[in-house]
């Protein structure tokens, strides 16, 4: 159920240089895409279709970590239907790895696998079923090697290498070849300030693998070109960052490999790395066909990276008065077999791992660790939802212990404004922690126990357990639990993040039309949407056309980080006013003799036409441009950053902060165990909504994984094979709507100056709080202390 409040307080700035124009930002206009979507005519990556295409297959590794003795092809390339079966050794170019910062991942497996799923041959047949059977017969021995699971045996003396002669320029400043990545920080004297603290907390926490779960699997087209290129029609998060990764490894010069996005089915971080772009295309070189590769759900377990699972080690401490001391913390991230990004999961990690909270004297330390585990990487809060879910469990204790209210707890801590980072970083724009916190305090809680003033129509999908119809009520215990959380937006340490919008304002049929150019993927989040809005309000248009993303315009950067309407809407913006000024000219070239307000007076494109801030209309814009084009591409860039200080953590390495709060109302089972989530409130600052309806959606969606993976979501790996166990939507379990709780959102509007029309980057903040808000709120009910995400029915009864 979507509630939401507004406030927006009085002379907030909000940068918008054109006064109103219908369907531009601040409204709630339509999705373009939305009613395709919900009536299932929209085109998905999954759905394309070329007419003498081939499928293609992955063959993938059924052991966590072993040598390869031997790969037979023989009888699958014997099979009567099949065109290619490739290995490491058929691989073109003499780059075979490929990685988003450190190129460690194998294209296909090389004489060694180091993850349950890797994959090591590939197939192209003309059905595929073919396909599958064909991979089916390939024979691989394997010697199987002793794995690397955790932190004791990465670590250990004589652990495994993972990956042996490392040479990437992490290696000269971690302890051991194990860790991809350590980032410490310290800032001020945290032995000192122990002796000042009245109450010391220490807390050891334990967060689970996490899959994205998007419901579109990967998928895409690769058709051979006549140039000798190829084009690739993908579902991914970031067409330029593909384009660099798989030209080198098929031995083709970059124009050469020509990108489009194809229709995503949600991302989440999931499509951020290579999958299936680089089989695709090899497959479809080697047979001069195109090929086609879909992911079933098994494999896209196997395809995509995951959320890290960690473990987190906290000590706070605190005055008798409720101030805070101190805080040392050591955050345990498993990378994996691969570095993806971790590295930046790591930077993320360590640099919010203090939480919206003023701390003067910290001492941390973050790393990633190279396992036989599956290899994990982006995913919505990137680092900052595992350390959110245990610096709130330990602001709860020191409450507790203090024996004050957590809230208010939380609120005299609360950053602000001019607070200081351990970091070094000033937090230069507003930072309402406080205020966030006491709106959802304020909200009225909703009735206990329903389902006793209901009487007969009582309805059992209110209850613990649902239509399973396990309770009336016994034993069931409310509880109610809060949280806070901080997220970065936009890539930070001094990585040079910038996007580029191509915008083209011309007549057709006598209507100005203007048409925007990205490669921004839209991965459900609404960008295009923002776009069109962007452009009608900067030029005065009513029609817009999106052009298809591709690599043909320069990078739009990842759709991640909560960065594309800062960054690519940035850019939209910053294009359309130079296209704005263009047309200004002409006008003034045109008619400035008729009419002395073209010299003098500040022109506005309202309706379509040229108007002076008074209202007079000077001309029609399709007057002006006539038969002529005004077609510019231009880059957008955000604050420049710097990267974190190796020995210290010091460093300005973040754009910006986003803030969002969390009340969860839980009613628990006791006997049971079963949870059911009542509500989900939630506050959250996002600067300035251009769409208010996608903001709601983004911020419940957000709120509805972390719902997720504090009581369900968990990839379960064996600790003794490095296998996973569950990997289907039977046996990993997410949120449906029946799991799904009202979820009313109050939105703030503080204008951060620095960005495009004052807004903040909201997709990821509401992720971080929710979780340990309903955490705190089973807590509440049981009185158990819970360390672990997700909490099972069995923790809660004591039956493990």
């Amino acid at each position: 159920m979507a509630q939401n409040t507004r406030t927006v307080p009085a002379g907030t700035p909000t940068n918008v240089t054109q006064k109103h124009n219908k369907g531009g930002i601040g409204e709630s206009i339509l999705r373009p895409d939305g009613t395709l979507k919900v009536t299932g005519e929209f085109a998905y990556s999954s759905d394309m279709w070329h007419e003498d295409m081939l499928w293609g297959q992955t063959l993938r590794s059924t052991v966590a970590h072993a040598e390869i003795v031997s790969i037979d092809v023989s009888e699958a390339l014997a099979m009567p239907g099949v065109y290619s079966v490739l290995t490491y050794d058929d691989l073109p170019a003499e780059m075979k790895n490929y990685g988003l910062e450190i190129q460690d991942t194998p294209v296909l497996a090389n004489g060694r696998v180091r993850h349950h799923g890797e994959p090591v041959a590939l197939v192209a047949a003309d059905h595929p079923e073919t396909a599958r059977r064909a991979a089916a017969k390939i024979k691989i021995d394997y010697r199987e090697l002793p794995l690397v699971t955790d932190e004791a045996s990465a670590l250990a003396p004589d652990a495994p290498l993972i990956h042996e002669g490392r040479e990437d320029h992490h290696i000269g400043h971690v302890p051991h070849p194990n860790i991809v990545h350590r980032q410490p920080i310290i800032r001020g004297n945290v032995e000192e300030a122990r002796k000042r603290a009245d109450v010391i907390v220490e807390g050891e926490y334990t967060f689970g693998m996490q899959d994205q779960a998007f419901l579109g699997p990967e998928s895409g087209l690769a058709v051979p070109s006549e140039d000798g290129g190829v084009e690739l029609y993908v579902a991914t998060q970031w067409l330029h960052s593909d384009l660099q990764q798989i030209a080198p490894v098929l031995g083709l010069p970059p124009e050469k490999v020509r990108m489009t996005l194809s229709g995503v089915g949600g991302a989440f971080g999931g499509r951020e790395d290579i999958s299936m772009q680089i089989h695709a295309c090899l497959l479809a070189l080697a047979t001069n066909k195109p090929v086609k590769i879909v992911y079933n759900r098994f494999e896209s377990f196997f395809g995509h990276v995951h959320r890290h699972p960690a473990k987190l080690y906290y000590e706070h401490g605190a005055t008798k008065d409720g101030k805070l001391t101190h805080m040392k913390c050591k955050i345990v991230l498993d990378g994996g077999a691969y570095a993806s990004a971790s590295p930046a999961v790591v930077g993320n990690a360590s640099s919010l791992s203090v939480g919206p909270y003023v701390l003067e004297d910290v001492d941390i330390e973050a790393i990633a660790l190279y396992t036989n585990n599956p290899p994990c990487g982006a995913m919505r809060g990137f680092g900052a939802v595992q350390a959110c879910f245990a610096y709130e469990a330990q602001m709860d204790k020191l409450a507790a212990k203090l024996g004050m209210d957590p809230v208010e707890f939380r609120q005299l801590n609360a950053m602000e404004q001019g607070t200081v980072m351990p970091t070094g970083q000033v937090v230069d724009a507003p930072a309402p922690v406080a205020e966030l916190l006491r709106r959802v305090k304020a909200r009225p809680l909703p009735p206990e126990r329903q389902w006793e003033s209901a009487g007969e129509n009582a309805d059992v999908r209110a209850l613990p357990g649902g239509l399973s119809n396990t309770t009336h009520g016994e034993g069931v215990v409310r509880g109610v639990g809060y949280a806070v959380g901080i997220k970065n937006v936009g890539f930070s340490e001094g990585f040079d993040d910038y996007s580029t919008a191509r915008v083209r304002l011309e007549v057709i049929n006598g209507e100005p039309v203007a048409m925007v150019h990205t490669a921004m993927a839209e991965v459900g989040q609404g960008g295009i949407t923002v776009h069109t809005q962007i452009a009608r309000t900067e030029l005065g248009v009513t029609q817009v056309t999106i052009h298809p993303a591709d690599t043909q315009v320069g990078s739009a950067g990842s759709t991640s980080a909560s960065r594309q309407t800062y960054m690519t809407g940035g850019a939209v913006k910053n294009t359309c006013e130079a296209v704005r000024e263009a047309l200004l000219e002409i006008g003034r070239r045109k008619n400035g003799s008729y009419h002395p307000a073209w010299a003098t007076a500040e022109l506005l494109l309202e309706g379509g036409k040229v108007v002076t801030d008074g209202g007079e209309v000077l001309a029609d814009i399709a007057d002006i441009l006539e038969d002529e084009a005004i077609d510019l591409e231009l880059e957008f860039r955000h604050a420049p950053t710097e990267p974190f200080d190796l020995v210290t953590g010091q460093g300005n390495g973040h754009v910006q902060y986003t803030f969002a709060a969390h009340r969860a109302v839980v009613e628990v089972d006791t006997e049971l165990g079963l949870v059911k989530v009542v509500e989900l409130a939630t506050a959250q600052d996002v600067g300035k909504a251009l769409n208010m309806l996608s903001v709601v959606g983004q911020i419940q969606g957000g709120t509805t994984q972390g719902l997720g993976v504090a009581i369900m979501e968990e990839i379960i790996v064996d600790p003794k094979t490095a296998k996973v166990r569950n990997p289907s939507f039977t046996d990993y379990l997410i949120p449906t709507i029946l799991d799904t709780p009202t979820i009313p959102v109050d939105v703030l509007e503080l204008a951060d100056p620095k960005a495009p029309y004052g807004l903040r980057g909201m997709g990821e903040a509401p992720t971080l709080s929710s979780t340990p808000a309903v955490i705190a709120a089973i807590r509440q009910a049981t009185g158990l202390e819970i360390n672990k995400t997700p909490i099972r029915p069995e923790a809660l009864t004591g039956t493990l």
